[in-house]
């Protein structure tokens, strides 16, 4: 046994010296070869078989080892360069380099692409040897750096040309052509989870790229990403130094915004905790800022102020609402009132066509207490409405159960049914849009003393009487109501009337006018019983024949009044002759140039149509009633 050690020792040795000089692995089988011609026994031979295979282990052990020192080197020296350089070329043109010289490839490049132009160019190359390569710009989404920056991920090709996994362009495969590459691996630059470049290498000749080359190559692109984010966060460094002595500047101003805002936020709260209102808040921003304050409601109608230009205040509030501040509107700001993203108005200041950034922001602060109280007196609208709804239904149910207890309780609610109202019966004709008008009703009513309430098919509007028109009251109501549940909705207005039984015969009277504007087919309209013709004088509770003929003749009685002539005897002589101009002449002893002369004049004061079939049906009505009436 000790022989056989001693004959291989020598054999043992010259292994071990491989080892310590790094020789090329085929040294070592030459070891067993010397053995075998010097005549070595079996035993002898089969132990240095086994101590060669343990050495090149070794040696294979070694080898990664040094490699992953060269490596680790390599990368160490890519992280000096970042911390000492602030050469963004030199850096990138040194990751390229060790890329091609730590994966051994002929060529290795980077890509980056260009936000104007819409494409990726070469941003280094190293072992490039063609012009048209060197010089290469690819669209987005093209060839195997397209792929690497569509899926983030790496990519290696043993063939690039052979390759069908991207797509090909012309372009491109006439610069790898003429490059001569073969075998290419791509991996991305990623920042923030963006791809910001490719880092690439490439063999002229068919090669696959292992795993440990694929992340050596991705550590490599993490180092550039990292330079290309130093060099533009020093380049914003520069650009923000050089704007210092401007910046210092504008902090000065808007710190003295700030504090001046902030005074005015503290005069603003005091005002809401003193129990203020919207005009206190508005004259308070006005003497804030020199101007004159208005606030419009969610339809753009003043709430407190003078009322701004109408046209282009509904597009200024959404503008404001999207852009969460103030905007400008012609000479004119306006902010938005917003409860989250409702609008419930708009705040506009005149007078002020500049505004500064800090100005402005009092202004914008003033719109967020002008929401809060807006909101605050709406549920208190909508709590008392509520209530005085419940007094509403019961009036109008039974009206003459017990009229002195509906009145006590509609003084302790507020409303004091002793005094003239107006009843307003608005119908959207459909269920769904009904369900709406019981809160559009509420909206509407905010701000005034008005109460509202659902009742039969219809909800029912108490007014205070304004000296509005009822018929103009009810038009309003109707398109107000119909812009805020977006349906047409028919109001019927009854004649002012105080009481609880003269209210519930109003409401009536409401009800008629709804039923008779449908039978018109003017749906969607708002009216009262004189606004409807001779069919009003049928549908208004008080008949009200003398306000019909005034409606009517009115034109013709002032002037003759006025003139001392017989229009109005004229046109009854007309139509009692059956529209005959001779008989007509005969009954009144005048020329027929006369009477055709006064029916002229009829036609210029009663408008062109009086003569046509439903106009003279309420003119002979008119005519008619006149005379049982008795009036001259």
């Amino acid at each position: 046994m000790d022989d056989h050690r001693t004959s291989s020792a020598p054999a043992l040795r010259r292994l071990l010296d491989l080892l310590a000089t790094g020789a090329a692995t085929e040294d070592f089988a030459d070891v067993l070869a010397e053995a075998r011609r010097q005549g070595a026994p079996a035993q002898v031979l089969t132990e240095i078989d086994d101590a060669t295979w343990q050495a090149l282990r070794v040696h294979r052990t070694m080898r990664q080892h040094r490699r992953r020192e060269a490596e680790l080197t390599a990368l160490f020296d890519t992280a000096g360069d970042l911390a000492a350089s602030r050469d963004l070329d030199a850096v990138l043109q040194a990751i390229v380099r060790r890329a091609r010289m730590l994966l051994g490839t002929d060529t290795a490049y980077l890509t980056l692409p260009d936000e104007e132009a819409g494409d990726t160019y070469m941003r280094v190359t190293d072992g490039s040897v063609s012009p048209i390569f060197q010089t290469l710009r690819l669209s987005l989404g093209d060839g195997l750096g397209g792929l690497v920056a569509q899926t983030s991920r790496p990519y290696a090709t043993p063939d690039y040309r052979t390759d069908e996994r991207f797509r090909h362009t012309g372009k491109i495969d006439e610069g790898v052509l003429d490059e001569g590459l073969v075998a290419i691996i791509g991996v991305p630059l990623l920042l923030g989870g963006r791809v910001i470049g490719v880092l690439f290498a490439a063999d002229r000749s068919a090669r696959a790229f292992s795993p440990d080359e694929v992340a050596l190559l991705c550590t490599l692109a993490a180092h550039a990403a990292i330079a290309l984010d130093t060099a533009k966060a020093l380049a914003d460094t520069r650009a923000a130094l050089s704007e210092l002595a401007t910046a210092n500047e504008v902090i000065r101003a808007h710190s003295a915004a700030v504090q001046r805002a902030e005074q005015a936020h503290d005069r603003l709260t005091d005002l809401v905790l003193r129990g203020a209102e919207v005009p206190d808040v508005a004259a308070e921003v006005a003497g804030l800022l020199d101007g004159e304050v208005a606030v419009h409601d969610a339809e753009g109608d003043p709430l407190t102020g003078r009322a701004a230009v109408a046209e282009g205040l509904a597009e200024a509030a959404a503008a404001s609402r999207e852009q969460a501040r103030a905007v400008r509107h012609g000479e004119d700001w306006v902010c938005a009132v917003l409860a989250g993203q409702e609008l419930l108005g708009s705040m506009v200041l005149h007078g002020r066509p500049g505004l500064d950034d800090g100005d402005r922001r009092i202004l914008e602060r003033a719109s967020v207490v002008t929401a809060l109280l807006l909101l605050l007196r709406r549920s208190v609208a909508e709590t008392e409405n509520r209530v005085r709804g419940e007094l509403l239904a019961d009036l109008l149910t039974a009206p003459d159960r017990d009229p002195a207890g509906l009145v006590a309780r509609g003084r302790r609610l507020g409303v004091d049914l002793t005094r003239p109202h107006l009843v307003l019966v608005a119908d959207p004709g459909d269920a769904p849009a009904r369900e709406r008008l019981a809160g559009a009703a509420a909206r509407y009513l905010f701000g005034s003393r008005g109460i509202s309430a659902e009742h039969g098919e219809a909800v029912v509007l108490l007014l205070p009487e304004d000296g509005t028109p009822p018929g103009a009251a009810a038009a309003r109501a109707a398109e107000r109501l119909a812009r805020l549940i977006g349906a047409p909705v028919t109001v019927g207005a009854g004649r002012p009337a105080a009481g609880p039984v003269a209210l519930a015969a109003a409401h009536a009277e409401g009800v008629r006018c709804v039923r008779g504007l449908r039978v018109l087919g003017r749906d969607g309209d708002g009216a009262a019983a004189t606004d409807l013709g001779f069919l009003g004088v049928l549908l208004g509770d008080g008949h009200d024949v003398e306000a019909f003929v005034r409606v009517a003749l009115g034109p013709l009685l002032e002037y003759d009044a006025r003139r001392g002539t017989e229009l109005v005897r004229t046109l009854r002589a007309y139509f009692d002759c059956g529209g005959s101009l001779t008989r007509a002449k005969d009954a009144l002893h005048v020329h027929v140039n006369t009477v055709v002369q006064r029916l002229d004049r009829v036609e210029v004061l009663l408008g062109r149509d009086w003569n046509h079939p439903e106009r003279s049906l309420e003119l002979q009505l008119a005519l008619r009633l006149q005379l049982l009436s008795g009036s001259p």
